[in-house]
């Protein structure tokens, strides 16, 4: 028998820091064991809030919850039974409130300290552990130096999630276990693998850039001529229409391309590229059972102001993906 081809393919190194690997025990109902994997996007992960609710009410609640980034604040919350307090603090936010949150700092590895937000943290999960919650949860990060894929399981719950959030250049990394780690959607944007690792039968992912316009693509034989330039018009204009018609507003007026973009301008589509290209790489490898989508196209990165929205889109991702997930556990069960 020739070996199946993920036996062929290496798998990325990690790190499971999780403590005991066995998986959880289903709830009494012979249903399989219901994993839950949360994505990274930053501003976008308010969408998350929406889906665990929605689920919640629904009464399709996941044993195991594993979480990138933003999806390991909102997962780790949930967790903890906190997510009504972080649903009232998201939605409390505006631009002004926000910037007042970020403590700029220029002496160290990232430009805000976090001081602000880890206080925020601390005060709503205070000194919960990991190992105390009711669910199975893994929050994602990446070392730094060596890139390996660490899986926090264990130790206090805070603490895990601001190393997984620790946006290299914006954020400082953080020192745990004698490691230095920073944002997990650096190597695994959509922690389905260690859903799978930690005892998931079926695993469910909500992947913050499914909707995202503008997938990359070959550019081939590119030149400066006129005719390129009038062809890179017509694709940007293209990009930002169906964008607009997704989220069911307007298309931008058609504008030439003039000048460079700035600097925040590049950071933002340069972690926007990088997390769509690693997502997809990731997904499909590994694939779930059940993949979530909320119709995000039209809320930016950094939009942490537009979360009532950003939620609301995240109920209706949630409310699409109930019966695929039932259908998915009758027939695992």
């Amino acid at each position: 028998m020739f070996p199946s081809l993920s036996s062929l393919i290496s798998r990325p190194a990690s790190i499971a820091e999780t403590g005991d690997a066995g998986a959880p025990e289903p709830q009494g109902d012979r249903r399989p064991v219901f994993a839950l994997a949360l994505g990274g996007g930053i501003a976008r992960g308010w969408a998350h809030i929406g889906v665990l609710k929605t689920l919640d009410a629904a009464g399709v609640r996941p044993d195991i919850v594993t979480g990138t980034s933003v999806g390991a604040v909102v997962g780790g919350c949930w967790a903890a039974g906190k997510l009504d307090e972080l649903e009232s603090w998201a939605r409390s936010l505006t631009r002004r409130r926000m910037f007042g949150l970020l403590d700029v700092s220029f002496g160290g590895a990232g430009l805000i300290g976090g001081g602000r937000l880890k206080a925020q943290l601390e005060a709503n999960l205070g000194d919960i552990a990991i190992e105390d919650l009711d669910v199975r949860f893994a929050a994602i990060a990446t070392e730094y130096t060596t890139g390996h894929e660490v899986w926090l399981g264990r130790g206090p719950l805070a603490e895990a999630i601001r190393a997984s959030y620790a946006l290299p250049g914006v954020f400082e990394p953080l020192r745990i276990g004698g490691r230095w780690l920073m944002d997990g959607a650096l190597v695994n944007p959509v922690p389905v693998s260690a859903a799978r690792a930690l005892g998931g039968r079926m695993v469910a992912a909500v992947n913050l850039q499914s909707d995202v316009s503008g997938r990359g693509t070959v550019v081939q034989s590119i030149g400066a001529s006129e005719r390129d330039q009038e062809a890179a018009e017509d694709l940007t204009w293209f990009a930002r229409m169906r964008g607009a018609r997704r989220s069911g507003g307007e298309p931008a007026a058609r504008r030439p391309i003039e000048d460079g973009p700035g600097i925040p301008a590049v950071m933002v589509d340069a972690f926007n590229i990088m997390l769509d290209r690693i997502s997809r790489s990731r997904l499909a490898g590994d694939p779930p059972d059940v993949t979530i989508g909320p119709r995000l196209a039209d809320i930016g990165l950094f939009d942490f102001h537009r979360a009532a929205e950003s939620i609301r889109l995240g109920e209706e991702a949630g409310e699409r993906a109930i019966e695929p997930i039932r259908e998915a556990m009758r027939a695992l069960a």
